[in-house]
């Protein structure tokens, strides 16, 4: 063991665990890390820990946009002693956990009110979005508006359990749209409203030719305006779905939008994650297209 850590062929996940160096650099989203130490805390835990907060999020697939190192876990009143990267959130245990993979959970809706109150609104609302795209999306665009509705009323009754952040967790649950597909699509919207745009549609469909349909990210409609989010390796995974080469994608896509644009007769603005580092980045990368905020 000792060999194979000098060599680096072993890395320390905690204390008597360990796991393959080369696994764990393939490694790239901080959900993977996160459920990578949940599991070695478990497996050396006096007792099983129930999961809460972003480390719930991470256990139930959903982006998590930031990983500090700590693993977050439900305790009853009583708050003993815990290790330095774990931490314990005091809490009601009734409700039901869920085992996922033989590691404790708290629910979907709770998770998400959890992380509302806890995180970051980039982060909360990424999530939320996530956890509601689960129950309510269905593709390439079909949004179950009941569906949505329900699980917004559970996330808000465990959000009023608590008066801790509670209104920030109201706020977030209400936010919260399953037809944003990608957290830099969440964390746009939350930019374009400190912009003071109008809340935008999502998943807007446009009559494509030959009876198509072409989807199209945000809908801008108070300035009569498209958006686009470019994740860093939208060229590329799209290349990849469709076995063609990246300056087909590209082609493709230049196609696509002088359709949308031509057909729609609205000016069509692109970003991506380096421009949604706050609001008036934003402002200004729409601004260079002609999209201003009404006020």
């Amino acid at each position: 063991m000792r060999r194979e850590l000098e060599a680096d062929h072993l890395t320390l996940v905690r204390r008597g665990v360990y796991a393959r160096a080369a696994d764990l650099a393939s490694l790239t989203r901080a959900e993977q890390k996160i459920i990578v130490r949940a599991r070695a805390l478990a497996l050396v835990a006096h007792s099983r820990p129930v999961f809460c907060s972003i480390t719930a999020a991470a256990l139930h697939g959903l982006p998590c946009l930031r990983d500090d190192g700590k693993l977050h876990v439900l305790t009853g009143h009583g708050r003993p002693g815990a290790p330095a990267d774990v931490v314990r959130h005091g809490g009601l245990l009734e409700g039901g956990t869920e085992e996922v993979h033989g590691l404790l959970r708290t629910p979907l809706a709770r998770t998400v009110a959890d992380v509302a109150r806890n995180e970051t609104r980039e982060v909360a609302l990424s999530v939320a979005d996530a956890a509601f795209r689960v129950r309510a999306f269905e593709p390439p665009g079909a949004y179950d508006d009941d569906a949505a509705a329900r699980f917004r009323d559970e996330a808000l009754r465990w959000a009023a359990l608590t008066t801790r952040n509670r209104r920030t967790a109201e706020r977030i649950v209400r936010l919260a749209d399953g037809r944003a597909h990608l957290p830099g699509e969440s964390v746009s919207r939350l930019r374009l409203l400190d912009l003071g745009f109008a809340a935008p549609s999502l998943q807007v469909p446009v009559a494509g030719p030959h009876g198509g349909t072409f989807w199209v990210d945000f809908g801008l409609d108070d300035v009569a305006a498209w958006g686009e989010f470019d994740g860093k390796g939208k060229y590329r995974d799209l290349a990849e779905a469709a076995g063609r080469s990246p300056y087909e994608v590209v082609e493709r896509e230049k196609q696509r939008e002088d359709w949308i644009r031509g057909t729609t007769n609205r000016r069509f603005a692109r970003w991506g994650w380096d421009d949604i580092r706050d609001a008036a980045t934003l402002g200004r990368r729409l601004h260079a297209f002609g999209v201003t905020p009404p006020r």
